[in-house]
């Protein structure tokens, strides 16, 4: 089974490769799923020789591509590259374990910034740098040449992509700042791409998101001229209203999730056989709202190998109920993962991580994670050492 620990480079190469296989072997661990291509952040690090606080290149990657691959969009190469190839490292060091290369795919704000033209527009025609769009012709053969490559680089067991849709309107970008009370319909609204590829293959499936990007621009306009908020209660009720009287948005909607798992289907059709693809279907919660992402469980479950469901959810409780609307969704047939967060500010602050694996289990749990041995604790990996072993016990009484 499938049993890894999600893992930054600069974190492996700053504390040596030694020390740390040795605490995820003794966790019970037996994959590391490595970061190949990845954005910003600002990361605190409890257990780092160097700096606590790390802010990574925005938008790079983690191997030296080929770049005879790749067409207008050209992958940029990570400055760590120049001393550590950290796939190539594992490899070397710990053949014993399996190697996953983790690609973010579509949010990247430095390919967005240099490529302009290839964003998310919003209903006003506003680009989105950190979300490239996945309707673009260029911005879809970037990813796949992306993941072949990487898969011709490296003897991997897979590939988990991440992001491979449209990205809502909240996500995390620097200084994101509003004086106005937004809700989940507005939010909706705000994050809807009308960029001229979606809006072309929209129309080519006989949607007509011209109009459709009017009514979004006519109800924002509404609710940035009203004087006072909309409860969230209210709100969702509005989208829902909106859902059901004109079904030209369920046609555009149900076109976006097409759309995705197609992308995903070219990444699959591009990678050997052997080499398992899964797809990280959203950053929504619960699962189910991946929708507002272009995220069809069912249609992505069928376009890769593996579905890995992030289960970041308060308790365990709530991890189970998930998981059950998971399995409900994307059919008997997919293959489940499901990554954990064995710490704040998920599962009762980690200590109801045991808990969550047996929870996983009736929805037919194929291989777990857990996220991330650079924001951990070192002291979490005790818990990911008893959830495993309870996992083991549970997968010897079947």
């Amino acid at each position: 089974m499938y049993k890894a620990i999600y893992a930054y480079p600069w974190d492996l190469a700053e504390e040596g490769l030694e020390p740390v296989l040795r605490r995820v072997r003794e966790a019970g661990l037996n994959t590391v799923t490595l970061a190949a291509s990845y954005h910003a952040g600002k990361f605190l690090r409890p257990h780092a020789p160097g700096r606590k606080v790390y802010f990574p290149e925005d938008g790079t990657v983690y191997f030296r591509p080929d770049p005879a691959r790749y067409g207008a969009i050209q992958p940029i190469v990570n400055s760590l590259v120049a001393e550590h190839d950290v796939l190539a490292e594992l490899a070397r060091q710990a053949p014993d374990m399996a190697r996953v290369a983790w690609v973010v795919c579509l949010h990247n704000t430095r390919l967005g910034e240099r490529h302009p033209e290839l964003t998310v527009r919003n209903a006003y025609g506003d680009p989105y740098p950190y979300s490239l769009c996945p309707a673009e012709g260029a911005v879809r053969a970037y990813v796949v040449n992306l993941c072949a490559d990487l898969a011709a680089r490296y003897e991997l067991a897979g590939l988990a992509l991440e992001t491979p849709g449209f990205l809502p309107f909240d996500h995390g970008f620097h200084h994101e700042f509003a004086l106005v009370p937004l809700n989940s319909w507005v939010k909706w609204l705000l994050g809807l791409c009308f960029s001229d590829a979606s809006r072309a293959g929209a129309k080519a499936a006989g949607i007509d998101a011209e109009r459709l990007q009017g009514v979004a621009r006519a109800a924002l306009d509404g609710f940035f001229a009203a004087p006072e908020a909309v409860p969230d209660e209210m709100a969702a009720q509005w989208l829902i209203a909106d859902l059901i009287s004109d079904p030209e948005w369920v046609a555009f909607l149900n076109w976006r999730c097409r759309l995705v798992a197609d992308l995903v289907a070219e990444v699959r059709a591009a990678l050997p056989k052997e080499t398992r693809l899964a797809v990280i279907p959203s950053v929504q919660r619960p699962s189910a709202a991946g929708w507002s992402e272009g995220s069809d469980l069912k249609l992505l479950a069928a376009a890769a190998d593996v579905l890995e469901i992030p289960a970041y959810q308060p308790s365990a409780r709530e991890v189970g109920l998930d998981a059950r609307d998971v399995r409900r969704r994307a059919g008997e047939d997919a293959v489940l993962h499901f990554v954990l967060r064995p710490a704040f500010p998920d599962l009762g602050n980690g200590a109801e991580t045991t808990a969550a694996v047996h929870a996983l289990l009736p929805a037919g749990l194929a291989g777990l994670a857990f996220y991330n041995y650079g924001h951990l604790a070192l002291g979490a990996l005790d818990r990911i050492k008893d959830a495993l072993a309870a996992l083991e016990r549970a997968e010897e009484g079947r």
